[in-house]
């Protein structure tokens, strides 16, 4: 640990004889600071130490004055070998070198006490300019529980100045029984992403490990992420989070034409009063949320709440807490202070979990518990705490072989699976496009006080042949995106984000030419009548959809198919 391979040795020493005299001792301490008599074992003698050796006949061997008057022997020893508990620091240490064998140096015990303490004067400067670094709070305690570490991180949150803390134990300003750092130095466990809210007014994730010497626990240290804000701004969403479909009419707010969705719509209906899991998966903003709100507006709990937690943005620590709550005292010094969990929040009515596959393995085992009991424990809890909370989960992973694979419990997996229900993606439903984008024009031209614009067939084209990789999400996105930047009344190309624009601009069988923006414009018969072609083509058959899609009504849609004799 100490750089003890840069310490300065001292080279003012000379070897003797041990028959040498007193004289040419006393001689030699004149010329150097230290005088080692050499054998099979070497005895040390300072020029501090003159006036000890002054006393004797100047004849006298100085070995006859060793035993005399019983002097200490010195240690020989290598740099690296002086850390060792073995060193006898009552006299100085000769240092040889540790592959020839030679004597180069002297080292004292007040020099070995200097490079130690310039050596600990580093390593703490090296540990409190990390502390700073830090972007998180940096607490360090001894074995008794005393502050030895406390950065500004920590000072800003949780209002206490260093000056005020360092030096004191840290029980006398958090309760003890609810510190990690107190069970990280009676248990010596480590605690990684742990939920802890030292007081009323703070919530944490805390990384915490104890300090260990010799196999004993002279410490610990904990490290103190801040999510009050994100906590804050999680419970102020769930209370302002509006309903994303009538509640009267749940299911006719879901738009969906083709057979796959209407297939999930049927399922979903019928399983809304039955009081099971129901399991929602796929792709990625293709409208998990929005039939989780049809099927409980839907079912029997319509009255009851509709409480919604993403595992996949609650950091793992807190999620435990967050789903099943803490009991009084557990995490802050106030008995007063409790927190009901979110399946507590849903009793009577719904817990949405989406994306359950970001639940941790430890807590599915919990989740598992209270699925099948309908009961669970707080967290620090002793009170079995029963409801009646229906739950429905969304997931866009392959939750089945996550289950194989061991990376989801199998058991839950299960459990959750009794109903599920699969939401096809954006791009094998192109059919409903015309509807969702008119919807959508709809909701963001009432919301933005703007008039209802026309979609030339360009665009439409466009947003019938584009993929959708982030689905209805993304394509509500592109509406409102649009409606914003709108100031004609009519949706044109540069409207649309490039990426979309980017797709099919080399492609002229799927995107009209650019000074193409309606089908009235005199278009050849023969393109004229392939256009049309097009257009039944992605609508399935639905006439009506093609004529919107064109920018025509639907008599002269059918005056054209009768002209051209089209199928």
């Amino acid at each position: 640990m100490f750089n003890i391979g840069q310490m300065q040795l001292n080279n003012s020493f000379t070897l003797v004889e041990p028959h040498t005299s007193l004289i040419h001792i006393k001689n030699e301490l004149l010329e150097h600071d230290f005088v080692f008599v050499s054998g099979e074992t070497y005895y040390g003698i300072s020029n501090s130490e003159y006036n000890l050796i002054a006393i004797d006949e100047d004849s006298l061997p100085v070995i006859n004055w060793i035993e005399k008057v019983n002097w200490l022997p010195s240690k020989v020893s290598t740099i690296n070998e002086l850390s060792t508990s073995t060193t006898d620091w009552r006299r100085p240490v000769l240092i040889k070198d540790k592959d020839k064998g030679d004597i180069i140096g002297v080292v004292t015990a007040n020099q070995w006490f200097q490079q130690l303490e310039g050596e600990n004067k580093k390593l703490s400067s090296y540990f409190y300019t990390l502390a700073e670094t830090i972007n998180d709070a940096v607490t360090a305690v001894d074995q008794e529980g005393t502050v030895i570490c406390w950065n500004s991180v920590a000072e800003r949150t949780y209002k206490i100045k260093r000056e005020n803390i360092l030096g004191q134990k840290i029980g006398e300003h958090f309760k003890a029984e609810s510190l990690i750092l107190h069970h990280i130095l009676n248990e010596g466990r480590t605690v990684r992403g742990a939920y802890h809210r030292p007081n009323n007014d703070t919530h944490v994730l805390i990384n915490a490990s104890p300090i260990i010497k010799d196999n004993t626990i002279i410490g610990g240290i904990a490290i103190e992420r801040d999510i009050t804000g994100f906590v804050r701004l999680n419970e102020e969403l769930d209370s302002s989070l509006p309903s994303l479909i009538d509640q009267e009419k749940p299911f006719d707010s879901i738009i969906g034409v083709s057979s796959e969705i209407q297939q999930a719509l049927q399922i979903a209906q019928k399983v809304a009063s039955a009081d099971i899991p129901v399991l929602l998966t796929g792709e990625p903003g293709t409208g998990k949320e929005m039939l989780a709100h049809a099927i409980h507006y839907g079912g029997s709990k319509n009255t009851g709440p509709f409480v919604t937690v993403n595992c996949s943005t609650i950091p793992s620590g807190l999620l435990e807490a967050e789903l099943f709550g803490y009991q009084e005292g557990v995490f802050t010094s106030d008995r007063k202070v409790g927190q009901a969990g979110k399946i507590e929040q849903a009793c009577n009515g719904t817990l949405f979990l989406e994306e359950v596959d970001k639940m941790p393995l430890d807590i599915q085992e919990k989740f598992l518990n209270y699925v099948e009991h309908q009961s669970f424990y707080r967290v620090g809890g002793s009170e079995l705490i029963t409801t009646n909370t229906r739950i429905i989960a969304s997931t866009s992973q392959p939750l089945e072989s996550m289950a194989k694979d061991g990376e989801f419990n199998e058991t839950l997996y299960y459990r959750l699976t009794v109903i599920n229900i699969d939401i096809p993606p954006l791009r094998k439903r192109t059919e409903d496009i015309i509807k969702l984008v008119q919807q959508f024009i709809h909701e963001f031209s009432s919301k933005y006080k703007k008039p209802i614009p026309e979609i030339t067939p360009k665009v439409m084209t466009l947003l019938m042949n584009y993929d959708w990789p982030g689905n209805i999400r993304e394509l509500r996105n592109v509406i409102e995106r649009f409606i914003i930047l709108n100031d004609e009344n009519i949706i044109t190309l540069h409207h649309l984000p490039k990426n979309i624009v980017d797709t099919y601009s080399g492609d002229n069988s799927k995107v009209p030419s650019q000074n193409e923006t309606s089908l009235k414009e005199h278009a050849p018969i023969k393109e004229e009548a392939l256009i049309i072609e097009e257009a039944l083509r992605k609508t399935y058959g639905n006439k009506s959809a093609a004529a919107k899609l064109l920018g025509i009504s639907r008599g002269t849609l059918y005056n054209k198919i009768k002209e051209y004799e089209l199928n």
